[in-house]
């Protein structure tokens, strides 16, 4: 399975790409620079949207397969780059030592949420950026939600952990960064089951950790 997924990945979201979700890469990335860690990277989306300002970037990938792939991505980067096979929780750097961590379309597969943001967290320098692009759950109450939560258990298993409910944003806040600007978008059509997209910038609170 992680075989075809890594193999499919591109294809099942290029619909999704065209019809917002580059353009919304960029746009979440654009305020980054000088050392950036990207957790999940995957296939390397991301990479044709990373800023110039961005003076080294550390991809880290824990699949293999989809390391392959994002190897083949990275030799044509903008900026430099070093990829990493490091998981989401614990993470092999030091503390303080990235201006900039990315999240995208990550944190509804990991198993330890708490835990990969502390872990993003902790490695951030004073008023570095967490960038982040992540589809969640639907308003309470509403019938998209209840869709979600009916189809979670099966698209679970086929979709690598992926979690079609999850409330990013307020777990974002509870692992103590301050939310400085999201901003949510539905995909089109049959992609409205994986909406809400949010995306937006956070900085470690002051005072937390």
């Amino acid at each position: 399975m992680p075989r075809l997924m890594a193999a499919l990945y591109d294809s099942v979201l290029g619909v999704a790409e065209r019809r917002g979700l580059a353009r919304w890469r960029a746009e979440v990335l654009a305020p980054l620079h000088g050392r950036v860690l990207e957790i999940g990277a995957g296939t390397g989306l991301n990479l044709p949207y990373y800023p110039r300002t961005v003076t080294e970037l550390v991809l880290a990938e824990p699949d293999r397969h989809m390391r392959a792939r994002l190897a083949r991505q990275a030799a044509v980067a903008p900026v430099p780059v070093t990829i990493s096979d490091a998981p989401a929780s614990p993470l092999p750097f030091a503390d303080a030592s990235f201006d900039g961590v990315v999240m995208t379309l990550v944190l509804c597969t990991i198993a330890d949420v708490p835990g990969a943001l502390g872990e993003a967290r902790r490695i951030l320098r004073r008023g570095g950026t967490l960038a982040f692009l992540e589809h969640v759950g639907a308003e309470e109450g509403s019938r998209r939600l209840r869709w979600q939560r009916r189809m979670e258990p099966l698209w679970r298993p086929l979709a690598g952990n992926c979690h079609l409910t999850r409330r990013t944003v307020d777990e974002i806040r509870a692992a103590q960064f301050t939310v400085r600007l999201v901003r949510s978008d539905d995909l089109p059509g049959l992609l409205r089951l994986g909406s809400p997209v949010v995306r937006g910038i956070a900085t470690p609170s002051a005072g937390g950790g």
